[in-house]
């Protein structure tokens, strides 16, 4: 059967409009001072704020304000993750997917996707949808899908376009009233969680201008043994792509991750400056 690939989920940092010194950290955070908005967030974490403890989680995915280390955004990630962060929750799914960690990695998912998060709905479907990990479930990835993409999710809605060639009109219609069943189910819980929900901020790296639709090369983020592994780095790369697409490339008994493309070189090689630490090189789009 087709598989489909996991795409691109833009991350979000949170926090709640009540905490002025987390809001203080995210201001310094977009006034360019990632230090400053650090040293805000680290003693908050510490005592037990997962906002904190997850714009840390980013801060060290991310390698601003400090030295990127996947290992600390782990373990941010986790404490917040652990006090019911959702967007945490999936953050620390995809990094345990990427380091190869599944049987954890989709149980963090679950967990955010059974709570109505988009980019875990997403994630978790396509699992569901593939048999990855998980016993395939094509009527609930349908519906897990279609509830990311109501939710405005321009990847999930990407996803169940494809998902509409593949399977039956029968197990769609299924799917959308099992999303239904779902909607309303949560619906209370959603409500209440409304009222404490933090204040969502654009606070990210500002990133470059999108790259055109057609180019002489990519960037190479590495080799893979099968193409699933691929797709997991590309997702966890999320809006630090900005807007490049993947391409997936045989070679031999492995398969290289691409990701374009750039009307130049020179641009390509600038589109590795922003993903650093991940190892990048600009190749030519054959």
């Amino acid at each position: 059967m087709r598989k489909l690939g996991v795409l691109a989920i833009a991350l979000v940092m949170a926090v709640p409009a009540s905490a002025q010194s987390v809001r203080a950290g995210i201001d310094a955070w977009g006034a360019g001072k990632p230090e400053q908005a650090v040293a805000i967030w680290r003693p908050l974490a510490a005592k037990g704020s997962a906002d904190a403890a997850f714009n840390l989680g980013q801060a060290y995915k991310l390698g601003r304000g400090v030295t990127a280390d996947l290992a600390q955004a782990q373990r941010f990630y986790e404490q917040a993750a652990r006090a019911g962060h959702l967007e945490a929750q999936t953050s620390l799914g995809l990094l345990l997917f990427q380091n190869g960690n599944r049987p954890a990695a989709l149980r963090w998912l679950k967990q955010a996707s059974d709570a109505g998060e988009p980019r875990a709905m997403l994630i978790y479907g396509t699992a569901l949808f593939n048999g990855d990990g998980v016993p395939e479930d094509r009527i609930r990835a349908y519906a897990l899908v279609s509830r990311s993409a109501a939710q405005g999710l321009a990847p999930a809605r990407t996803t169940l376009s494809e998902m509409d060639q593949l399977i039956p009109l029968a197990e769609r219609q299924k799917g959308v009233a099992l999303a239904q069943q779902l909607a309303t189910a949560g619906k209370p819980a959603a409500t209440n969680a409304a009222k404490a929900a933090p204040v969502r901020s654009a606070a990210l790296p500002r990133q470059p201008a999108p790259p055109p639709s057609t180019g002489a090369f990519r960037v190479q983020l590495g080799a893979f043994r099968d193409a699933a592994s691929a797709q997991r780095l590309f997702a966890s790369l999320g809006s630090r792509l900005n807007g490049a697409r993947m391409t997936l490339v045989p070679s031999g008994t492995m398969t290289r991750l691409q990701v374009g493309p750039y009307p130049t070189r020179a641009a390509a090689a600038s589109a590795c400056v922003a993903l650093k630490p991940q190892p990048c090189f600009p190749v030519a789009a054959n």
